[in-house]
């Protein structure tokens, strides 16, 4: 009797301070942009930090509305991500793991259905041909640096809302 007491107790020890330090997870969140930025503040605004890959893991930190203070590398690193460039999926890149699925979701097939895809847009090409795509295609190609666009901001006396740093 003496040995199953002596048991429990050790048992109900481990439980009551041990628990904890395992309950206390990170969560992390994963790029599911081609390209995401890491800003100084939670704002478009915000000076870019760090860029991140697709698939990039990062650890939230915080939860500002639809801005996340996430960390990289260990911590080393640590800013803030629009939501919209993360995903609580974790993403695979490699096919042949656990995590790749092999069909894709109602939610990702009706995203899918809004944009083209080239071999729609080959379609809608050949189907239009009296339509020119020259200024779509260069507005494609534009892409505005940081300091251009706070160059832009500071022009045209653009203030970002109160309390959000450009």
């Amino acid at each position: 009797m003496s040995r199953v007491r002596t048991f429990l107790l050790a048992v109900l020890f481990l439980c009551v301070f041990c628990l904890p330090l395992f309950s206390a997870t990170q969560e992390f969140l994963s790029v599911q942009v081609k390209e995401g930025q890491m800003r100084s503040t939670p704002s478009f605004l915000g000076s870019v930090m760090a860029s991140l890959a697709y698939g990039d893991r990062v650890e939230l930190i915080e939860d500002k509305g639809a801005w996340k203070r996430v960390a990289i590398r260990g911590g080393k690193i640590k800013g803030w991500v629009h939501m919209s460039a993360l995903s609580t999926k974790k993403i695979a890149l490699r096919a042949g793991t656990a995590d790749v699925q092999t069909r894709a979701t109602s939610s990702e097939l009706a995203l899918a259905g809004k944009g083209f895809n080239a071999k729609v847009e080959a379609e809608f090409k050949n189907k239009n041909k009296n339509i020119d795509y020259t200024w779509v295609d260069r507005m494609e190609m534009l892409a505005v640096k940081p300091d251009q666009m706070h160059a832009f901001l500071k022009q045209g006396q653009v203030n970002p809302p109160e309390g959000v740093a450009p």
